[in-house]
Formats: structure tokens, C-alpha cells, sequence
């Protein structure tokens, strides 16, 4: 299937792009986030007579997704969980407790979408976990896992 980007997205093609995708990608992901419009000749009129207004909408989402990357880049988070006799988690680190964390540290929202840990976090130590925030803007925190100690 046939759609016009009306965003830069990272791997897959830049504003007023015409690209070929999967019938279930574009339906599911491009068309109903407002990424991208069927390829029918009038939205390739409409696209390109707003081209311009999306190059600016994505520069303002580039200058905030730069914003937050100086923010958080390079930021350690602290995180303290129950582990194993093997010192291995109950569980794993997720990208929503990841943005939980951000949040309540930062006060600075990112979806878990977003967020790519390089490795599943399953063990203590730091972990390296990268930030998408725009398709050319990516940043990186550290997120170091400590054992929770129970007192009784």
C-alpha cells in the first residue's frame, strides 16, 4: 500500500515521502497516529501544498525533543528491587517503570514507546537504556539496579 509521509520517521522516510508499507502498518500505525495519508492524488496536491507548514511542525518537535535530550542525557536513575539468591531480578525493568521513574525524578513525560533498553534489565548493576525522541534526536540514561533490603 501507497502512503505520503507527513512526518520524519527514522528508518522508514522523510515529510511528503511517497513510500510502499504493509496494508496492517499503515492502517494500524501511520494513518491513525496522523504519521501518514493514503497516496490518492488529491492528498499528494494536499501534501504538497503543506509541505512546507509540516518541515516547520517537525523543526518545533525537533527544537523540543533536543530540549529534553539535554535534560536527561547521561542521567543516572536509581532503582531498587527484590533479587534472587543470584543476585537476579523478580521480574525485569520495563519501559513504563523506566518512564515512571523519569517522571518522578524529572518531571519530564516520555511514552514507554520510546523508551529501548539496550538489553532486558534483569540483573543489578547499571544498564544503558536509549531515548527516541525524535527520528535524528535519540538520548541515553543510566539506570543502576540496587538491592532491596528488607528490614524485619
Amino acid at each position: 500500500m501507497k502512503v505520503i509521509l507527513l512526518e520524519n520517521l527514522r528508518k522508514i522516510g522523510n515529510i511528503g515521502d511517497i513510500i510502499e508499507v504493509k496494508r496492517g502498518f499503515a492502517r494500524n500505525f501511520l494513518i491513525v497516529n496522523n504519521k501518514a495519508l493514503y497516496a490518492s492524488k488529491d492528498n499528494i496536491k494536499k501534501v504538497e501544498k503543506i509541505k512546507a507548514e509540516l518541515g516547520k511542525k517537525d523543526l518545533e518537535k525537533k527544537r523540543a525533543a533536543k530540549e529534553l535530550s539535554e535534560k536527561i542525557h547521561n542521567k543516572l536513575f536509581n532503582v531498587e528491587k527484590q533479587v534472587t539468591e543470584n543476585k537476579e531480578l523478580y521480574g525485569s525493568i520495563k519501559p513504563t517503570e523506566i518512564s515512571k521513574l523519569i517522571f518522578d525524578k524529572e518531571k519530564i513525560e516520555i511514552k514507554p514507546s520510546l523508551i529501548q533498553p539496550m538489553k532486558e534489565i534483569k540483573t543489578l548493576g547499571t544498564h544503558v537504556v536509549k531515548i527516541d525522541l525524535h527520528s535524528e534526536i535519540q538520548a541515553e540514561i543510566k539506570i543502576k539496579v540496587n538491592s532491596f533490603e528488607q528490614t524485619k
